[in-house]
């Protein structure tokens, strides 16, 4: 086995080893054992088309060869030929696996399942990353680069690992890539012959030289310096080692503090469509009906849906928590109970927030660092989150008449809540809400003609997958498909509201649940909803759920807000049940049918599908913007060169050097016209001798595979002559007034011999300004190295350690 191929091998085998902290998101290790095989398979194809002695881009094609062979083995489609050569079925069927694996990681929270969409775009990644690896180790030798896709995998548990990626798949990783650094380093000093100590001694190939046993002492005590030190410094825990957040930036569990935003769902997105049930809540309120167990609110409609904006608050109080601005006790038609209830959260519900009934107005048992909202009526905190929690809180049930409602005046601009009125410009949906509240005088008639619009008759259905839309708007995607989940029901009748002028807002929590016999709630991951609060003048937030009754477990309805699919109204003073978890589960449509509560993405509240939002990050457009100022450089570069060139060549059309200011000009002015010359031919990839005159270059140039023509030769002879003059001549005799068209015939020549990669590359990548910028490049790291190692001879000269040697 050569070098070649020995390397290749650690570079697959550092591949291999920094993919290990994705074992942080998966279940299994399913994944590893495809993403050995494929990586062997690209390794496999790298060392064959080395052993043939194939170009570099014969191997990278022998590489991505091998990779499709080992996806088509790993994920086949049936139509591969002899199970290993992948067809055009085989292309369509990958392309099916990646159009899905978007709604799987919608679907699932770290750790996923073992499905063929996420493990496919896993070994994808990791095959592709060993592709890179080894050409940039192996082929072009700088193995340090080849550390920039190996972050690249790391990069993507720390994102999407809601606890974090523990320290040891990051050391394991690490040393993979130190394993590879070495290895090339040892093999480039083999090439110098044997090794020696410092003393002289000659060392055997198995023992270690002090040289690299320093650098692996420095190698070790980097690794445990970048895994320990965001440990110990303040403020840096949301890196390596932080296992407590799901995104929490340095805030708290689940806070963002860079974006202000609280990620409600992240936590809770993998287990909304899993079969299996999980408890998450237990609730005891002195309550026989209770409605919805609140924790989240979305009021800010950004793009295409809403998001939740971090709630802001004082410290909870022992004297009681302060009722919202806009509630009112004192309103005929409304009617207020007191209840309590103590609530048990099990491990499985890990929030910055805490579930508690609308309006709370006292607190027990509950810590220090928690805060209150009371506008949004939130209990969260920025330190601790509500895992294995126990609390009892007081708080007031309201009730309310339509006739109260009905009687509610019109928002005024100046109510603060007058801002949850902003929506998008949306055709569409405006045509929509003029024409259902075309007839209707109150807000709260018009909240109604929106709220009974979801209904059955009106062609709505629930249904946890939904169809794509076409219109570019997923508000109106929804409007027409017309098949959606909770939080598609309550953000849809969030926006109609809010564009008919009445603040809404979209509300997250637990519907009611089944009750023990002991009066206890038992929420599970299948009580999680979402549903609409419309704000009303004098009255507050009342809740709206237009989710259909029939499709929620535990769902509650009341009489200002009625079952718009049953058939007969619900008695003034009762909520109307939905069946219990059984029975919703034993419907025709089956496990459809259970609410999954909310979109298993973060933030965007009103999707149509689980799909990636399709809003540009201004981050990108950046990005876009620096790679083309950074390719069209060099081409600018070049084209400022030429300018600057050809304005200071022009001249007298006479040949006295006096009449043109002297022979220095003159010799200057031709120097530039060669180096022109020179440039053009280093562009165009015709081999120029330094070694060469003048007049042999241009000869040579005629003579070359450039394909001069005669107008173009003479040209190129005539800045030959005249180079030669500038040089050796004691008076140069130099047509100046003919250097320019001479080299636009030569530069035309060229370009119309050359094929078009040779033209673009000349024009946009020219090959004489990457040159001189490596030279400079190189020159200052040359400068550099060479002032620092004066730098050291210079405090080695004063060092105390020097004047005590010559003391002792």
């Amino acid at each position: 086995m050569n070098q070649a191929q020995r390397l290749g091998l650690i570079a697959a085998a550092a591949t291999l080893l920094a993919a290990t902290p994705l074992s942080s998101i998966f279940e299994r290790w399913t994944w590893f054992g495809m993403c050995l095989i494929a990586v062997l398979a690209v390794a496999g194809s790298a060392a064959l088309s080395r052993a043939l002695r194939a170009p570099v881009w014969a191997q990278l094609l022998a590489m991505v060869g091998g990779l499709l062979i080992g996806l088509a083995w790993l994920f086949p489609s049936g139509a591969e030929l002899l199970a290993l050569v992948p067809t055009p079925g085989t292309f369509a069927h990958f392309a099916d696996l990646l159009a899905t694996t978007g709604t799987e990681i919608n679907r699932h929270r770290a750790p996923v399942p073992d499905s063929d969409p996420l493990l496919f775009v896993t070994v994808l990644g990791v095959a592709g990353v060993a592709v890179v690896v080894d050409l940039l180790a192996v082929t072009l030798r700088r193995p340090a680069l080849a550390g920039l896709p190996m972050l690249a995998i790391y990069s993507v548990p720390v994102a999407v690992a809601t606890e974090g990626v523990p320290p040891a798949p990051f050391v394991i990783g690490a040393a993979g890539y130190l394993w590879l650094i070495c290895a090339d380093n040892v093999d480039r000093v083999r090439r110098f012959g044997r090794r020696f100590t410092e003393d002289g001694r000659d060392v055997d190939t198995w023992q270690p030289s002090p040289l690299s046993s320093a650098g692996r002492r420095l190698s070790v005590l980097g690794v445990l310096v970048a895994v320990l030190l965001p440990a110990a410094v303040p403020g840096m825990t949301g890196g390596v080692l932080d296992r407590f957040g799901d995104g929490d930036g340095g805030d708290g569990p689940g806070l963002n503090g860079s974006s202000g935003r609280v990620d409600l769902f992240a936590a809770l997105s993998g287990q909304l469509n899993q079969g299996e049930r999980v408890d998450m809540v237990r609730v005891r309120t002195s309550e026989k009906s209770p409605f919805y167990l609140r924790f989240g609110v979305a009021d800010e409609l950004f793009g295409g849906g809403f998001r939740v904006r971090t709630p802001q608050g004082r410290p909870l109080q022992s004297d009681g928590l302060p009722l919202p601005d806009s509630f009112n006790l004192d309103l005929d038609g409304v009617r207020q109970e007191r209840h309590q209830a103590t609530v048990e959260i099990t491990d499985n519900f890990r929030m910055p927030l805490l579930p508690v009934y609308a309006t709370p107005v006292g607190t027990r048992d509950i810590g220090s660092r928690w805060l209150y909202d009371s506008e949004r009526q939130l209990i969260f905190s920025r330190r601790e989150d509500s895992r294995d929690m126990t609390y009892s809180f007081d708080y007031l049930r309201s009730t309310y008449t339509p006739r109260a409602l009905r009687g509610a005046a019109a928002v005024s601009r100046d109510d603060p809540a007058w801002q949850q009125t902003v929506v998008p410009p949306v055709p569409e949906v405006d045509a929509l809400v003029a024409e259902l509240t075309e007839d209707e005088r109150t807000d709260y008639d018009k909240v109604r003609a929106i709220y009974d619009h979801f209904s059955s008759d009106n062609g709505f259905r629930y249904r946890l997958s939904t169809a794509n839309g076409t219109s570019g708007e997923e508000i109106v995607d929804f409007l027409t498909n017309k098949v959606g989940y909770c939080q598609q029901y309550a953000a849809a009748m969030a926006w109609l509201v809010r564009a008919a002028g009445i603040p809404a807002r979209v509300a997250f929590g637990f519907t009611r649940g089944s009750a023990d016999g002991d009066g206890t709630y038992t929420l599970t991951n299948r009580n999680l909803h979402a549903w609409t609060e419309v704000y009303f003048s004098g009255v507050g937030w009342v809740p709206f759920d237009a989710t259909p009754a029939y499709a929620v477990s535990g769902s509650a309805r009341s009489d200002w807000a009625p079952d718009a699919d049953a058939p007969e109204q619900p008695t003034p003073s009762a909520s109307a049940t939905a069946p219990s978890d059984d029975d919703t589960e034993a419907g025709p449509q089956g496990p459809d049918r259970r609410d999954g509560g909310v979109d298993p993405g973060s933030e965007g509240a009103l999707v149509a599908d689980p799909t990636p939002d399709r809003v540009v990050s201004p981050w990108w457009l950046l990005i876009v913007v620096l790679v083309a100022v950074v390719l069209l450089a060099p081409g600018v570069a070049r084209a400022l060169r030429r300018r600057r060139r050809y304005a200071t060549l022009p001249a007298p059309s006479v040949t006295d050097t006096a009449a043109q200011g002297g022979t220095d000009l003159v010799r200057a002015r031709t120097h530039r016209a060669w180096d022109e010359l020179q440039d053009l031919l280093i562009d165009f990839g015709v081999p120029v001798s330094p070694a060469q005159t003048p007049r042999g270059t241009a000869e040579a140039v005629v003579r070359s595979g450039a394909g001069l023509p005669d107008d173009a030769a003479a040209a190129a002879r005539l800045l030959g002559r005249a180079e030669e003059q500038a040089r050796y001549a004691r008076r140069p005799q130099v047509p100046v007034d003919d250097l320019v068209p001479a080299l636009t015939r030569v530069r035309r020549a060229l370009a119309a011999g050359a094929d078009r990669r040779t033209r673009l590359s000349a024009a946009v990548l020219p090959a004489s300004v990457l040159r001189r910028w490596q030279r400079g490049v190189a020159e200052a790291v040359f400068r550099t190295v060479a002032a620092a190692a004066r730098g050291r001879a210079a405090f080695e000269r004063r060092s105390p350690r020097r004047f005590l040697r010559r003391a002792g």
